[in-house]
């Protein structure tokens, strides 16, 4: 549970900065009627969302047990690609997001009514739609859907209070710091995604392997046991691991956590002559 309050944490805040960017904008320029178009399409991407959650669970509850493995590994890997994608990005483009979303605001205003919902539409679906997956795959790990949707709602709730909190001036929050650190642990946590997917897949018959254990630690970390659940809700653990998981995870982390770690170029900004 505590791995998807980390991701709904990480989400919810990037979705929930970008309501308040696009807001304290119009607030600041004196433009509040073009408020409830940016709610409006807030709402749609939010409906969309939870749409595409549900569709994704019916659409696996009427599959055959090694098509829903397939698909549930493949998610799992989808998942993982946005996870390592959202992490270099907001790494990059932190400092930027806010500029970029106004210059796309005004833009949109000028366009009309309709661009300004299409813009915040798009503006917090791409969040919305990352969660669902993240969500279809946490709850395919977990083998549940009740400690995933907890965790994902009290990451949620949290973000959506800094923000707030932000927003009024109530707190200060250094967010390159915040995204660093999350950043750092949500690499751990996607590498047992992967790792996660990989199985699925291998139970599939898509990947080989199923029965070639790297390690079995079963009798130290039973499944049942409170370190054991604590450990498949954060990291996905499996005390039964094969060899092809352990390979990919640790391949994943070595190379995302060394490129995550180097340090960033700083961006010339010396003027053109």
């Amino acid at each position: 549970m505590l791995g998807n309050a980390l991701i709904g944490l990480r989400e919810g805040l990037e979705a929930s900065l970008v309501v308040s960017i696009l807001v304290a904008f119009l607030v600041r320029t004196d433009r509040r009627r073009e408020l409830p178009k940016v709610w409006a399409g807030v709402a749609f991407a939010i409906l969309v969302s939870v749409g595409v959650t549900l569709g994704l669970t019916l659409a696996e509850q009427a599959l055959t047990f090694e098509a829903s493995e397939a698909l549930g590994g493949s998610l799992s890997i989808v998942a993982v690609a946005f996870v390592t994608w959202m992490i270099f990005w907001m790494r990059s483009n932190a400092r930027a997001m806010k500029a970029e979303l106004e210059g796309r605001l005004e833009h949109a205003i000028s366009m009309g009514p309709l661009a300004v919902v299409v813009m915040a539409t798009l503006a917090v679906g791409r969040e919305g739609l990352e969660t669902a997956v993240f969500f279809f795959a946490a709850a395919q790990a977990a083998g549940e859907t009740v400690q995933p949707l907890i965790g994902f709602l009290v990451g949620i709730a949290l973000a959506v209070v800094i923000a707030f909190a932000i927003y009024k001036g109530a707190m200060r929050i250094n967010l390159a710091t915040f995204f660093t650190v999350t950043g750092f642990f949500l690499v751990f946590v996607a590498a047992g995604i992967l790792a996660y997917g990989v199985h699925d897949l291998q139970e599939a018959g898509i990947l080989p392997g199923l029965n070639t254990l790297a390690f079995d630690v079963s009798a130290a970390v039973p499944p049942d046991s409170w370190y054991g659940t604590l450990l498949k809700g954060i990291f996905n653990f499996s005390p039964q691991t094969t060899v092809l998981e352990a390979v990919v995870w640790c391949a994943y982390v070595a190379v995302v956590l060394t490129l995550f770690l180097l340090p960033q170029r700083t961006r010339s900004t010396t003027p053109a002559a």
